[in-house]
């Protein structure tokens, strides 16, 4: 073990210290335990002017400094995913710990070390010390973060936006932090997000007696062609940025249990990821037309919990590549794929949002963890892609 806990050989650079600090927070969605406090106190010595917009139980921090443009945002959440059994973890997930594994390469453990605690401490680590060396730098510099984006995400990220709109906040480039790279450090950044619309569909029948089924209307048997059609329909071939839209069956259920009852009801949770191909519009009036081809009785309620945006590959995803590239050697892909993420809302306000931050391989898992030397080369590319948008020309 390399913990400097315990005494270990680690130098501990800014970026572990922090989140080592962060990691001991038991931040467990919806709660901030503290972070934003922490991190707000480091931003304030910056000269950030820090305001909290807490909501229904939800901490959300938004840290300005400047008032110009262009205004660079970094972008994240102090949330965390519950542990489960602390037991199966090889260290406390809320003792941050440095150790080797088999391979003899040092990693820091604990829940939040990828996703996405270990970010956060590099992006005001990065912010410091560009502010130390372009204290009159072009434009502003923002931090949005919340402690909402592991749970339903309705009092953070989302909130937080619409109170900026409101009061006329203008953002040009964010950078969210989130665990994007899957390999190593650098391969992948996220450029865009596809959107995320869930259907929770009831289908009516009439119950009855399996020895009777005359007298019953099975309503699993009228949905089961209708479903096989949802499954199999091509909704579209995507295109250069976005794979093709998808449709996945979550939850079906259907009986009371007893094997000699045909149930009345059946009730399916499906849902669409889907691309700039799609509205969510055309996707809910295809779906309910091919029901009613079906003559199907039924009720069906939707939810959007996001559209799918792109960044153009445009100044942001240009600073970011170049900097990822000149730190890492590595020369990153540009990717929409995966789950959805708060860009989505910055998306609204903000023409360019980018996603990156480390290798995501061991998030939400047991003894999460990231590489312990991966923590400053991603700090000096968040500070380098400051550089890139907000140094001027004479270097101040």
């Amino acid at each position: 073990m390399l913990d400097a806990q315990n005494g270990d050989s680690v130098m501990m650079s800014p970026v572990l210290e922090l989140a080592k600090a962060l990691i001991a927070r038991p931040s467990v969605t919806p709660d901030d335990a503290g972070c934003l406090d922490l991190i707000a106190n480091r931003l304030t010595s910056l000269g950030f002017s820090c305001e909290r917009f807490d909501c229904a139980g939800v901490a959300n921090l938004w840290a300005r400094r400047g008032t110009a443009q262009p205004c660079v945002v970094f972008a994240g959440h102090t949330d965390v995913v519950p542990p489960g059994d602390s037991a199966r973890w090889r260290f406390p997930p809320f003792t941050p710990t440095v150790a080797e594994d088999a391979d003899g390469i040092a990693y820091l453990y604990g829940r939040g070390a990828a996703d996405m605690k270990s970010a956060l401490a590099a992006m005001v680590v990065a912010a410091s010390r560009f502010v130390a060396s372009h204290p009159n730098h072009r434009g502003s510099i923002a931090f949005l973060l919340t402690s909402d984006e592991e749970g339903p995400a309705q009092y953070g990220t989302r909130y937080v936006v619409d109170l900026l709109a409101q009061r006329g906040e203008t953002l040009d480039y964010t950078i969210v932090g989130e665990p994007t790279c899957s390999q190593r450090l650098g391969d992948t950044l996220k450029n865009g997000r596809r959107g995320s619309l869930t259907g929770h569909l009831t289908v009516l029948g009439k119950q009855g007696h399996v020895a009777y089924p005359h007298l019953a209307d099975n309503p699993v048997h009228r949905l089961a062609p209708a479903l096989a059609e949802l499954c199999s329909t091509v909704w579209d071939h995507g295109n250069d940025d976005f794979p093709p839209t998808t449709f996945q069956v979550a939850h079906i259920h259907a009986g009371t249990g007893a094997t000699n009852v045909i149930p009345g009801t059946c009730t399916v949770d499906f849902n669409f990821r889907f691309s700039t191909e799609q509205t969510p519009e055309q996707l809910i009036a295809r779906t309910e037309a091919i029901l009613n081809r079906h003559h199907l009785r039924y009720t069906l309620d939707w939810s959007l919990s996001g559209r799918p945006f792109l960044t153009p590959r445009a100044e942001l995803v240009t600073a970011l590549h170049h900097a990822i590239t000149a730190v890492t050697g590595v020369t990153p892909t540009c990717s929409t794929s995966g789950g959805t993420s708060d860009g989505r809302f910055i998306a609204q306000i903000c023409p360019q949002v980018v996603e990156f931050g480390p290798v995501n391989a061991t998030i939400h898992q047991v003894d999460e963890r990231i590489a312990v030397a991966d923590l400053e080369p991603l700090a000096r590319i968040y500070e380098s892609t400051l550089h890139k948008l907000l140094a001027r020309e004479d270097g101040v």
